[in-house]
């Protein structure tokens, strides 16, 4: 199975994304969401739910969260220069997450975006959705905390 590494973040540095996906990139097709607010911030969700997703806190005061209209997962956005980054849910004991693909570095060779409508399922028809598809191994952690080998990482 390939490991492929992409890094991404906010545009201030911030907020900072390392991804490990199972396939190339081009097999990856990002999700345009079709709510006022994905629409609004050119959001386009990737995920892997075979891979894995670190999301590095330079100043956790400037990292905000905002709960979409179900009210089923938090948008992560910095505080400082404005970037969506991510979008996270707590389930069954884990934290699932989507990266803005638009906020990943580089020229990755994604598979052309597809339209999503989230907003025609079911709070619990999200949340299953959002199970199956998302990474399911996902860490937010402060950058002090990182820097000394994860002491005192949290799991959000």
């Amino acid at each position: 199975m390939p490991h492929v590494q992409l890094s991404g973040g906010c545009h201030c540095g911030n907020l900072r994304l390392l991804l490990q996906l199972t396939r190339e990139p081009a097999e990856y097709s990002p999700r345009a969401c079709d709510c006022d607010f994905c629409r609004k911030h050119g959001a386009a969700w990737l995920s892997d739910a075979q891979g894995s997703l670190r999301i590095t806190v330079r100043e956790p005061a400037g990292l905000g969260k905002y709960t979409q209209g179900s009210r089923t997962a938090e948008l992560l956005l910095c505080q400082h220069c404005g970037v969506l980054v991510a979008a996270c849910l707590n389930a069954d004991g884990r934290l699932y997450g989507a990266v803005n693909a638009r906020a990943v570095e580089g020229d990755a060779p994604f598979a052309a975006t597809q339209v999503v409508s989230p907003q025609q399922l079911s709070v619990d028809d999200k949340a299953r959705r959002w199970r199956q598809l998302w990474f399911s191994d996902v860490s937010i952690i402060a950058a002090e905390a990182a820097g000394s080998g994860g002491v005192g990482a949290t799991r959000a």
